[in-house]
């Protein structure tokens, strides 16, 4: 039996994408975040991401990326050094301890060489008399949390959304009801609740760690054997979407199940 929790087969700068070679299955729980839409090529979101952040830099603006403190944050570093970026970039919030666990266990990663090349060119903020002289500098910020909910993010989106040469990049799945979700609506950010007009840039990147539909599509095609399929972890109408493909696209057994449905394999 697989679980597949979250997962994406293609590679990132920071993680080998996931294989799908498990021989024979019984059965398989599998997500459906986006079973509906396909992402952007990875290389050319990476490509534009980087040549945006320098065009901002370039022009003395400072760009905030709110980012996840495990994985995403340190992912954007090393996007970052693989293209070459120039320019200062700043490491701030929780994933600046993550990072240092991560560094113990860079054996696991896709490229080592390349994480401990970006963990050595990051400027680490170590306190509030770093974040203030990182607003002096054009730089990249890298800072959790990556919805906007708390953390050094709320303080530099609170400054540095106030200029217009300045960007907020969001490079994570915003959720309803979370300031980085109402910065990308509405061009508002409402931060230990008071409501600011964003003057900055604002732009999602989807840098997501999830499979789109084609590589939902064909992972499940790579499975052996003729496994029983429970999508899951989707909408509601993602998940008998998928489900549908399965049975009439590769004659599989797949369900959508609900809450307290039992199964036997």
């Amino acid at each position: 039996m697989l679980y597949t929790s979250d997962f994406n087969t293609t590679d990132s700068q920071l993680l080998t994408g996931a294989t799908m070679d498990y021989g024979d299955l019984d059965a398989v729980v599998m997500e459906s975040t986006y079973a509906n839409e396909d992402h952007s090529e990875r290389s050319e979101l990476e490509k534009r991401f980087v040549e945006s952040a320098t065009e901002v830099v370039e022009k003395g603006g400072i760009v905030l990326v709110p980012a996840f403190g495990v994985g995403r944050s340190q992912e954007m570093a090393c996007i970052l050094t693989a293209h070459h970026f120039e320019y200062p970039i700043v490491l701030d919030g929780m994933a600046r301890e993550a990072s240092r666990i991560i560094m113990n266990y860079k054996e696991f990663l896709r490229d080592p060489k390349l994480f401990m090349n970006a963990m050595h060119s990051v400027e680490w903020v170590e306190g509030w008399r770093d974040r203030r002289k990182a607003l002096k500098t054009p730089s990249v910020i890298i800072s959790t949390a990556g919805m906007l909910k708390g953390g050094p993010a709320a303080f530099y989106v609170s400054k540095i959304g106030k200029k217009a040469n300045n960007a907020i990049f969001l490079v994570s799945y915003q959720i309803p009801g979370t300031p980085g979700r109402e910065l990308l609506d509405r061009g508002i950010c409402t931060i230990d609740g008071k409501v600011r007009k964003i003057k900055a840039l604002y732009e999602h990147f989807e840098f997501s760690s999830h499979c789109g539909a084609s590589q939902l599509k064909e992972a499940l095609r790579k499975l052996g054997g003729k496994p029983k399929v429970f999508v899951v972890h989707g909408d509601e109408g993602n998940c008998e979407l998928f489900a549908n493909w399965a049975k009439s696209e590769l004659g599989l057994n797949a369900v959508a199940p609900k809450t307290g449905d039992t199964f036997e394999v």
